[in-house]
């Protein structure tokens, strides 16, 4: 079904499924549900992309993986790009869509969106795998594995065909060079308008693709130095107008850090960030005063631990410098997240719950953040 979209609806069959979506009370905060696996065919939902578009929906992207939970290129499996839309700030979601279902043992993943200020045009960047390739299989100089953009002038309701964007995103003369993969989610705009992507690659790099006129053309910068070995990054713009990547660590226990003074073309040496387990976590800009809040703020969500448990939300008052104001989201088995900020100024986090049982939609806002 390449370049084709689809919805799928609730059956009597999954009539139970529609028992587990109602919302769930942990402390003072609700949590929706909006994936769940084993629900519309599929046997896993896992690695959440939030965005708020246009017309302030909320676009809630997943892998759904239809015969295990294996990650592309693993295990037969077969892996579709699917979304989800809520018109009430989380409360409800439509029935998920199809945005691209490759073929059979072929998987669309890994999520990044950015909405452009300027034209309302929504952004979502993704990777396509032929059967049997993934981030360890894929050959270089080849389209083993590739990395798409879609875009929707519609708040994402419809969808352009693919935009490839491989050649910008990996140097297909590097023939160790097999896979560049964004996100998943942390794409942005920064105040001079410039998209940002952040991608990374195996054998194992940090680096981003960015467009200075609207997604017309793209520039790949340069990779991160040093000899750390990290992926699943994520960006967020200073209040001076650097921008910062939060990366995750293969090994180690804490996440990499590294800041760009000229809009992700080079990278600083990376510093210690977060401590947290391998995995990947969300960082987003929640409050910036030149925008006319009271205090620039950064927030970032992921699972305190030990292991993948206990998601929390730490908040940054002096720009990811240090994080305080540690709250507790969700005490038990919880892994991926992302972050987007809601028309109303309240934050959405989507993550990985129960052993990724569900993808789980949480609003929080900034008097739960603060101190008490």
């Amino acid at each position: 079904m390449l370049n084709q979209t689809r919805t799928i609806g609730f059956t009597a069959a999954g009539l139970c499924v529609l028992l587990l979506t109602g919302p769930v009370l942990s402390g003072d905060l609700e949590h929706v549900n909006v994936y769940v696996s084993g629900a519309d065919g599929y046997n896993t939902f896992r690695i959440p992309t939030i965005e708020t578009a246009p017309d302030g929906s909320l676009l809630a992207f997943a892998e759904a993986r239809k015969h295990n939970a294996g990650d592309p290129g693993t295990g037969k499996n077969d892996i579709d790009l699917v979304l989800k839309r809520s018109g009430d700030g989380g409360k409800t979601w439509s029935a998920m869509t199809v945005i691209e279902d490759p073929g059979d043992r072929w998987s669309a993943a890994n999520a990044s969106t950015v909405v452009d200020r300027r034209s309302g045009r929504v952004w979502v960047f993704y990777i396509r795998c032929k059967p049997g390739r993934g981030t360890h299989q894929a050959r270089g100089g080849t389209d083993d594995m590739q990395v798409l953009a879609r875009t929707s002038d519609d708040s994402g309701k419809t969808w352009s065909d693919p935009i490839d964007l491989t050649p910008v995103a990996r140097d297909m003369s590097d023939k160790r060079w097999g896979a560049s993969v964004n996100g998943p989610g942390g794409a942005i705009q920064t105040s001079k308008g410039r998209l940002i992507v952040p991608v990374w690659g195996y054998p194992w790099r940090n680096f981003a693709i960015f467009s200075d006129d609207a997604g017309k053309t793209w520039r790949r910068g340069q990779c991160v130095p040093g000899e750390q070995t990290g992926d699943e990054c994520q960006l967020v713009e200073l209040a001076d107008g650097r921008v910062l990547m939060d990366f995750r660590q293969q090994k180690g226990p804490h996440r990499y850090l590294s800041v760009s003074e000229d809009g992700g073309q080079t990278w600083s040496p990376v510093r210690a960030g977060q401590t947290v387990t391998p995995v990947m976590c969300a960082i987003e800009r929640f409050s910036l005063k030149s925008a006319g809040a009271e205090q620039d703020r950064i927030l970032w969500t992921g699972p305190k631990g030990p292991g993948r448990a206990n998601l929390v939300a730490r908040v940054s008052y002096n720009e990811a410098r240090t994080f305080q104001n540690e709250r507790p989201i969700y005490t038990g088995p919880a892994a991926y997240s992302d972050l987007t900020i809601l028309k109303d100024g309240a934050a959405g986090v989507l993550w990985e719950r129960d052993n990724y049982k569900f993808i789980t939609f949480t609003r929080v806002d900034k008097s739960w953040l603060e101190p008490r």
